[in-house]
């Protein structure tokens, strides 16, 4: 069978694109302590791939005395301040993967629940054009594992949910992609994947090219007459 390339690759940015979650997780734990609690390894593991005030609540929950918009302020300054500092780990081979991407003609969006102001930090710092779209944590009105935020991105591109690929490494990331009728590919970072639903599961993307896509898409979705044969 031929292979033809999706319409769009949906990118998650924290865990899949770039590895901040340590950052993250970084940030989580003196924020808990300052207020007298404590945060283990085990609670941020639950943060990942969480919406931004899901996470929030949780934080409270473990003794944050702040409101849901300063917890999301304070985390996300505090991830920037890092991103500053050490600059912007790529996970492997993912930059590789959407640079060939985009010079195959696929169009790209970043559907993170991380707010814009960091989202548009880390596409900056990328040195080629690499998204043609952005939806970000404050841009939509449901989090994942919702779909809303995949269906969002497709809309504004103008494209078929069935005719994207979507690329995550958490539980609910994966969901939303699921949920949304993505191709849905799974990256495990930190937590696992199994079981969740994703179309297909790589260790990593190191090593990956448009052509694997294209090879998964073609797997999981009917061609048209206008798929191009690579």
């Amino acid at each position: 069978m031929s292979a033809f390339l999706p319409d769009a690759v949906l990118w998650d940015m924290d865990g899949t694109l770039v590895d901040t979650e340590p950052y993250w997780m970084a940030a989580e734990g003196p924020l808990v302590e300052s207020f007298g609690g404590t945060w283990s390894h085990e609670q941020a593991l639950q943060m990942v791939g969480l919406g931004l005030d899901d996470a929030a609540r949780l934080l409270q929950q473990a003794g944050v005395a702040l409101g849901e918009g300063e917890i999301i302020d304070t985390l996300t300054s505090r991830v920037m301040t890092s991103l500053a500092t050490d600059g912007v780990p790529f996970r492997p081979g993912a930059r590789e993967l959407l640079a060939s991407l985009r010079a195959a003609g696929v169009r790209t969006a970043l559907v993170t629940m991380s707010l814009r102001r960091m989202a548009d930090t880390v596409v900056d710092l990328i040195d080629f054009d690499a998204f043609d779209l952005i939806v970000a944590g404050d841009d939509v009105a449901r989090p994942k594992p919702f779909p809303d935020p995949y269906l969002q991105a497709c809309e504004a591109l103008g494209v078929d949910p069935a005719r994207t690929v979507a690329i995550e490494d958490s539980p609910n990331g994966l969901r939303s992609a699921v949920a949304a009728g993505t191709v849905s590919l799974g990256v495990p970072h930190m937590v696992s994947l199994e079981g969740v639903g994703a179309r297909a599961l790589w260790a990593t993307l190191e090593g990956t090219t448009a052509a694997d896509i294209a090879d998964l898409f073609s797997a999981h979705a009917a061609p048209t007459s206008q798929d191009v044969t690579r």
